[in-house]
């Protein structure tokens, strides 16, 4: 499957706060948007997979980055995708704390400000995350276009944060 090239791999994507979904109207169509998922090891994965099982088929195409080494959460996103599979368009990267999403999105930014291609970041600081934001947290915090935390401190914290609860 080529859409799950590991590092080298720089797609536009997408995605919408869990809570924009909700409002949308009934037997509205979403436009179909490309999602680039940035993985992590470990939990990481775990916690972006429960994330991604929440969306709609309307996140279509799919791209994962993630490490070479990283066979484990390779064969847990191709299990994953092979219960899934259509193509559609748009440009949004979502993203949860892995310290390789840092380069991906400032990449995405650098693409945003040469004019040649836009692309929403989303990032959801995990849930483990209680008081403080991780390394990546901080750093993103800046540059995301939504920064979702799931803990009421951390809102109180940052103000530019989105609280949603518990999402994953």
């Amino acid at each position: 499957m080529q859409s799950l090239l590991p590092v080298a791999l720089l797609v536009p994507l997408l995605l919408v706060p869990l809570a924009l979904l909700a409002r949308r109207r009934r037997g509205r169509r979403t436009p179909p948007l490309r999602l680039l998922v940035v993985a992590g090891s470990g939990g990481h994965t775990t916690e972006i997979l429960r994330l991604l099982s929440c969306l709609s088929e309307s996140y279509s195409p799919r791209h994962y980055i993630f490490a070479d080494s990283d066979k484990m959460s390779e064969a847990k996103i191709r299990s994953f995708e092979q219960k899934r599979a259509e193509t559609f368009s748009n440009s949004q990267i979502l993203c949860n704390g892995p310290g390789t999403c840092v380069p991906v999105c400032i990449s995405a930014l650098l693409l945003g400000l040469l004019g040649i291609k836009r692309a929403i970041i989303v990032y959801v600081e995990s849930i483990c995350r209680v008081e403080t934001l991780s390394l990546s947290g901080k750093i993103l915090y800046y540059f995301s276009d939504y920064f979702i935390v799931q803990w009421p401190d951390l809102k109180e914290k940052y103000p530019k944060s989105v609280y949603l609860g518990r999402i994953v």
